[in-house]
């Protein structure tokens, strides 16, 4: 169900063992990966030091984006759930210093709320 939930563009909760070894070249010493969802091909990683999204891009996923949120930079968040006509959610993500925020879609899906609640529980320690 995790495989074909991630592929109709749902996010799905990850094995952080897996995640371990793709990130193992930028996670620094002693740094642990505490929870992991998957969107397509994307990750939202929360460590216990800060946010890392994961953009893997072009056909074969080859050429990859590390784009490091530390905990203390995110202001604020939201969740817009999807609609009967609108069939996807969307997450943003407000960073300190810049003016949009990053965005994420979801399929109509129930576990952007999975992905909302990993972001008020590290945000707020």
């Amino acid at each position: 169900m995790g495989l074909l939930s991630g592929l109709l563009g749902n996010a799905s909760e990850v094995d952080t063992r897996g995640i371990e070894s793709e990130l193992e070249m930028i996670l620094t010493e002693n740094e642990q990966i505490q929870k992991a969802f998957k969107l397509i091909r994307d990750l939202f990683v929360f460590t216990d030091k800060r946010l890392i999204l994961v953009d893997k891009q072009g056909v074969t996923g080859k050429k990859v984006e590390y784009h490091s949120i530390p905990y203390k930079s995110i202001t604020h968040y939201s969740v817009e759930s999807a609609g009967h006509l609108d069939l996807e959610a969307e997450l943003k993500v407000w960073i300190s210093g810049m003016h949009e925020p990053i965005t994420k879609e979801f399929k109509k899906d129930k576990n952007i709320f999975e992905v909302q609640r990993a972001l008020a529980k590290y945000v707020n320690k």
